[in-house]
């Protein structure tokens, strides 16, 4: 399912990122992210417990430009400045919308978080799949070598964590795609020591209940599984029907908007579009039609609660959630009519 879809900083900032050590031994977490954000919290902490409970928004309007002087050393999102205007010129295409990088980018940020579970010890948003693991050579992960091959380079070339390269890409690729949310991005977790478990990603044949039951292990809902898989709103098929290579899963993929609810659910479908059997066994499930059905026309109600969602997913295995920081002013602006 999932898997298919998923597409000048100063001398001294250098320095600084340079020392950092990027495989900072990761504990073991105990459960879902819940079990850490009790007890005293940090100022992070306590927004990403408000946004997880519905007490704050999961988008961010804050937007900066980069100060003249930026030092790493006081400012952590000084680098992602930098960052963040490079994918810009690799996830816009001339016509405005977001592009095939882009869309690899959104299914790369599932797939390295996704790879975990309440059971894990290791694994989730890590960056082990950027990293020399092998994960890039499971079936699961094809169709993002290439993607995979840029981020390297962008990892390269501004010394970032590949934990927070692989989950600031979605983001940025999001909000690049026209209506698409502006997701409260944080930066600071470890990257991975080895490759993330195996089988914990889910398949475009499985059935509704396994899908859910998969997601339930993550922290998941119903409701915010069929919110998630809204992603394929900018998503192509590539490997499910060969002869259907490149069709697009809704009319329009440079956009992120609803017509994926609705186009899924429509028969005699638009022939123009694939739709993958997981999304169609999803979108009938006694669990999950209802949200699915208030997504169609609602923009703002999914944007919502798919930024929400994917909030807690780039957060899945990271247990040092209290030291980490809010880089969301450094992305692109929200473009909400679509211009």
């Amino acid at each position: 399912m999932l898997h298919k879809l998923f597409l000048t900083l100063p001398l001294l900032s250098l320095i600084c990122l340079a020392v950092a050590s990027p495989l900072e031994p990761r504990a073991p977490v105990p459960g879902l992210i819940d079990a850490l954000l009790n007890g005293v919290l940090s100022t992070i902490g306590q927004l990403i417990k408000d946004v997880l409970n519905g007490v704050k928004s999961a988008q961010s309007g804050e937007i900066s430009t980069k100060p003249l002087i930026c030092l790493s050393s006081v400012d952590k999102c000084c680098i992602w400045y930098d960052v963040s205007k490079d994918l810009t010129g690799r996830f816009k295409g001339a016509d405005g919308q977001c592009n095939d990088n882009a869309r690899a980018a959104i299914r790369m940020g599932f797939h390295d978080a996704g790879a975990w579970d309440k059971y894990s010890t290791n694994g989730g948003a890590d960056g082990s799949l950027l990293m020399d693991f092998g994960e890039i050579d499971r079936p699961e992960n094809n169709g993002l070598q290439s993607i995979r091959l840029i981020l390297r380079e962008v990892q390269q070339k501004y010394k970032v964590g590949y934990a927070d390269l692989a989950q600031f890409a979605h983001n940025h690729a999001t909000v690049t795609c026209p209506k698409g949310p502006r997701i409260r991005t944080f930066v600071g977790r470890k990257d991975a020591t080895k490759a993330a478990p195996k089988g914990l990603l889910p398949d475009v044949h499985d059935s509704a209940d396994n899908l859910i039951q998969l997601f339930a292990n993550k922290g998941f809902s119903a409701h915010d599984l069929a919110a998630l898989v809204g992603a394929h709103s900018s998503a192509k098929q590539r490997f499910v029907e060969p002869a259907k290579a490149n069709f697009p899963l809704d009319t329009t993929p440079g956009i992120w908007d609803v017509n994926f609810y609705n186009e899924t659910l429509q028969k005699p479908r638009d022939e123009r579009i694939f739709v993958l059997p997981s999304d169609e066994v999803l979108s009938v499930h006694p669990k999950v039609n209802d949200e699915w059905k208030s997504f169609v026309g609602n923009q703002p109600h999914w944007n919502e609660d798919y930024a929400k969602a994917f909030v807690r997913m780039s957060l899945l295995g990271v247990d040092n959630v209290n030291a980490l920081s809010d880089c969301t002013r450094t992305l692109p602006v929200a473009r909400p009519n679509g211009k």
